[in-house]
Order: structure tokens, then C-alpha cells, then sequence
């Protein structure tokens, strides 16, 4: 006589956190605005300006934007805000920093807005594996979130997890 397979993890409570389910959907843009400044060294108000006004901002359209200059010039501070300015209604979200500083950037946003109430006292496992780029940071701004609700958090897949909290 055998015995019947019992799948332990289907029958398991646990809730499966995958964050490649919210992943923000738009083209991730880095605009270089060293070609804007007087020969790539310092920035000219009125050249700026021109500059800024005759660019195609509608290329980011539905996109999120990094803004940073690679060269060591000194970019006073209202010159960014005028670059958010026009990006404004352009973009999704802009960011001053380079991409990966924006991709932590959309993810702690979103990780922010995500209703996590159905989580309560619930054992958590955080998907480990991603077919998309998930920021490492993404995963610790998670546990961050979900950690004062949650009964227990895990790491990886149900068949191997490692745990990472457990409430007393």
C-alpha cells in the first residue's frame, strides 16, 4: 500500500509577497544636462534657460527620469528645480541622481502605497527569484513595511525559505 503525497506548501497559510507583481510599468530615462552648460563647464542662466526651453521634454512621457550631470561642474540648485519643472507632466517621477538611485526611488514609492492590511498577522514569504530588475533595497523596504503586522517573514520560495522574523 502507498501512501497518499501530501503537498505541504499548497495546504500551507503562507502569503507569497512577489514584488515582481508590482512592478512599475514605464521606460527609465537619464538625462545628462552637461551639453547644457557653457562649454560643459558652467551653466549660463540665459543659455540654460534656452537650452531647457527648446528641448522635447515629451520624450518621457509615460517614463521615469534621472537628472544628474557628468561632469564636475557646480549646478546650482534652481537649475534642477526647473528641469523638474518641465518634467512635470511629462514623466511618471523625476529624481535628481543617477538610475539607480531613481529605480530605489520608484520602489520605495511604491512599496509606500501598497495596502498591506491583507497581511496582517499573516506568515509572509518574500519571493526571491524575479524575471525583472529588483533594486536590492526594494527587498529590505519591504520587510521594513510588513515587519510591525506581520507574524512571520520569510525569504526565497516555500520549498526553501530562510526565515528572517518571527513575533514572540
Amino acid at each position: 500500500m502507498s501512501k497518499e503525497i501530501i503537498n505541504k506548501v499548497a495546504k500551507s497559510k503562507l502569503i507569497t509577497f512577489d514584488l515582481e507583481e508590482y512592478y512599475p510599468v514605464g521606460k527609465r530615462h537619464l538625462l545628462d544636462i552637461k551639453d547644457w552648460l557653457y562649454e560643459g563647464l558652467f551653466l549660463k542662466e540665459k543659455d540654460f534657460r534656452t537650452n531647457i526651453n527648446n528641448f522635447d521634454w515629451t520624450k518621457f512621457n509615460n517614463g521615469y527620469v534621472a537628472v544628474f550631470c557628468s561632469n564636475d561642474a557646480i549646478i546650482p540648485t534652481w537649475a534642477y528645480l526647473l528641469i523638474a519643472s518641465k518634467l512635470k507632466g511629462n514623466c511618471i517621477k523625476n529624481i535628481v541622481g543617477n538610475l539607480e538611485y531613481l529605480e530605489n526611488f520608484i520602489f520605495l514609492d511604491l512599496i509606500n502605497s501598497i495596502d498591506i492590511s491583507e497581511f496582517h498577522e499573516k506568515s509572509i514569504i518574500v519571493k526571491g527569484c524575479s524575471k525583472k530588475n529588483i533594486p536590492l533595497d526594494a527587498y529590505s523596504q519591504v520587510v521594513n513595511r510588513l515587519k510591525p503586522i506581520a507574524k512571520s517573514i520569510m525569504f526565497g520560495e516555500a520549498c526553501s525559505s530562510v526565515p528572517i522574523f518571527k513575533k514572540r
